[in-house]
């Protein structure tokens, strides 16, 4: 039966400790991960690269970066728009101003130089918390768009004042610019998404995840058995910017290849990640991709059943998507506020107990 533990017994405490305690889970994670890396680059074309996995992945990032800060560490955050501006533009520098650099590396790069930003504007979150530093990253997602339209060292004088990512190979192949493959730009996401999956992963179930749930809990308990806010929520502010920085740097160079940041990294990008932990589930690794996948593939299986295949107005169709993703936001918050990882926990748990009531 699925998920029956009987015969599944641990001898030893890093049996016991391991990501995936069930061999069913470890023999579902494998064939997703062989599903992922040996047949969809054989079957993409454009348009599923464009519209579904590459931007499934980014966002994937991003929705796991804001879940590290806010449902991991109880930090809300609106200013994840503006910290993957902070990713692209750094990606965009480095990739111009040092050409012979590896683009694995200049995404890496930018994910540290957003963690570095995130760290600044984390600070207020010492002596705030709640509704007043929401407001606090809300403003720090005006004043990075603002920062980077006006000032012109960001994009490289440019007349347009748009960013552009040049061309750049790995392993022979090019990753970004129009000639890229679909194949190579999906397998570029898929494993640096994988790679900060298992980062994020382990994070959570070590020592420092502990001390951002202690904080999440209630960060004065924490303090007295010990925790650090200092470390704990400013540690939290700069892997979830890293994540964001890099998901950033992703989305200009691989997806968009051209940006304009209030087009691209507008404050809407900001409440879809939020929306995308929200539906997924707070404090979820799982519940991030799911969220992401949700809100990726729902838009897209609209337009295609009411735009395609009904004929409906496109204006008409985009107005309904963001009536039914709000209706599905309130809808979760009310009646399952851990989103759809919840709901999985709970088929899990009743698979257990069957045919026993729970």
């Amino acid at each position: 039966m699925f998920y029956r533990e009987s015969g599944a017994f641990q001898t030893t405490y890093a049996e016991d400790q391991r990501t995936f305690p069930l061999r069913l889970d470890r023999w579902t994670v494998w064939a997703v991960l062989a599903l992922a890396f040996l047949v969809v680059p054989f079957v993409l074309n454009d348009y599923w690269e464009k519209s579904v996995f590459v931007p499934f992945l980014v966002w994937s990032m991003a929705a796991l970066g804001l879940n590290i800060l806010t449902g991991y560490c109880g930090q809300v955050s609106l200013g994840t728009g503006g910290f993957m501006a902070v990713g692209a533009y750094a990606c965009y520098k480095l990739m111009t101003a040092f050409p012979e650099l590896n683009i694995f590396f200049c995404v890496i790069l930018s994910g540290g130089i957003t963690a570095a930003v995130g760290m600044v504007f984390g600070l207020p979150s010492l002596k705030i918390k709640g509704f007043y530093l929401a407001v606090a990253t809300l403003a720090s997602q005006f004043f990075l768009v603002w920062l980077f339209n006006k000032v012109p060292w960001f994009y490289n004088y440019s007349a347009s004042g748009q960013i552009t990512a040049p061309q750049r190979m790995l392993f022979g192949v090019a990753v970004t610019g129009p000639t890229a493959p679909p194949w190579a730009t999906y397998l570029f996401c898929l494993v640096i998404a994988v790679l900060l999956a298992m980062v994020a992963r382990n994070l959570t179930r070590g020592r420092i995840g502990r001390s951002w749930m202690a904080i999440r809990d209630m960060d004065i308990a924490a303090e007295i058995i010990g925790v650090s806010p200092l470390k704990a929520k400013l540690s939290a502010f700069a892997v979830s910017s890293f994540y964001i920085g890099v998901a950033g740097a992703l989305f200009f160079a691989v997806y968009l290849g051209a940006a304009e940041p209030t087009e691209a990294f507008g404050i809407d990008k900001s409440f879809l990640v939020l929306f995308m932990i929200i539906i997924g589930g707070l404090g979820s690794i799982f519940g991030s991709f799911i969220g992401a996948a949700f809100l990726t593939l729902l838009p897209v299986l609209m337009k295609n059943i009411m735009v395609s295949g009904l004929g409906w107005p496109t204006d008409l169709v985009a107005h309904l998507i963001l009536v039914i993703i709000g209706a599905l936001i309130v809808f979760f918050l009310i009646v399952e506020p851990h989103g759809l990882a919840q709901l999985w926990r709970i088929a899990k748990e009743k698979l257990r107990l069957w045919p026993f009531p729970h």
